[in-house]
């Protein structure tokens, strides 16, 4: 469904030359559910502009849909749906007249547009919604809102940017729900871009890293949490100390070198549990003072602090609100 080469972006920024992306390679099968991640200015939004035809390409090729990135731009625009951060409804319209617009765009029949518009209304429990304003919607519904604009023209694939953003942890539930169905059942294959990596975790069927304008990592969720290794040991303590219990938790046997992360230390160990109560009497006969400890698992920020050399929330993105275990996989 999409396949990409040597794809890059470079812009000029004060007679500079500033490289956006330097050489993407990325394949997604049809039906699957595909993570983009990386941090702020890692290539991630230049990278889902060039795919959407929003943004030229400096170099490499890619086909998108079954058309070709350079060659048929309008032939990509036909064939995908595209759901951007921001939305794409306006406040006022009323919400069934913006779907029959935007069908119309892609040469719709009115009569086809109303009635595709209104049975993606039902699947999206947005039933009792086709006249009312976006305005007086709440997060959720304006989202399944953007996202049946989306799907009005039957894609074959969906690009979704950020689709849970700012939504409640109930909302975001009800969206993966609804995410996971386009794919089960129409088929559709998605293109998500995320911050959110218990999203990325619970949704995907493969995940893509990128940082520094190149793709850095891909897998599985399961699959890149294996590339880690052993449990995650993680310490907060004052700013003054941490120096300390990174010096105590390298000391640790097996422990890969600590990396700090302004008040909390991170360390990766073959048994946490061990480890733990090694590091607590190590840190006792030292003197220091922490506020938390703890042994995990691996996690997908664990993969993406190994290959970034940053959390994810340390990379800007905005802190999600927890999902409900209900929507969990």
């Amino acid at each position: 469904m999409i396949s990409a080469r040597g794809l890059a972006r470079t812009f000029r920024k004060r007679k500079q030359e500033v490289h956006a992306v330097v050489g993407v390679d990325l394949d997604v099968e049809a039906g699957e559910i595909v993570g983009f991640l990386g941090p702020n200015g890692a290539g991630k939004t230049t990278t889902l502009r060039m795919l959407t035809t929003l943004l030229e390409p400096s170099a490499g090729e890619a086909t998108v849909a079954g058309c070709d990135l350079r060659t048929d731009p309008v032939g990509v625009r036909r064939r995908i749906g595209y759901v951007s951060q921001s939305g794409s409804t306006a406040p006022e319209a009323r919400a069934g007249e913006e779907v029959v617009d935007h069908a119309r765009l892609y040469g719709m029949t009115r009569a086809d547009a109303t009635e595709r518009g209104q049975r993606l209304f039902a699947e999206l429990d947005l039933d009792g919604l086709w006249e009312r304003q976006p305005k007086a919607m709440s997060g959720g519904q304006r989202r399944r809102l953007d996202i049946a604009m989306g799907l009005i023209h039957q894609p074959g694939l969906v690009f979704l940017d950020e689709p849970t953003t700012g939504l409640d942890p109930q909302a975001r539930a009800n969206l993966w729900q609804h995410i996971r169905a386009l794919r089960a059942d129409r088929g559709t294959t998605v293109f998500l871009t995320t911050h959110y990596l218990d999203e990325a975790d619970a949704l995907c069927d493969r995940i893509l890293v990128i940082d520094h304008g190149s793709i850095v990592a891909a897998g599985t969720p399961d699959a890149l949490k294996s590339q880690v290794g052993g449990d995650v040991v993680t310490v907060t303590a004052d700013r003054g100390q941490v120096a300390e219990v990174a010096r105590l938790a390298a000391q640790l046997p097996g422990a890969e070198p600590p990396q700090v992360l302004d008040d909390r230390v991170v360390a990766r160990v073959p048994h946490g549990g061990t480890a733990l109560v090694e590091l607590v009497r190590a840190l006792d006969r030292s003197g220091v003072a922490v506020s938390g400890i703890e042994s995990r698992r691996p996690s997908l920020d664990d993969v993406f602090l190994g290959l970034t050399g940053r959390s994810l929330r340390e990379a800007g993105a905005p802190a999600p609100a927890p999902a409900p275990e209900v929507a969990a996989r």
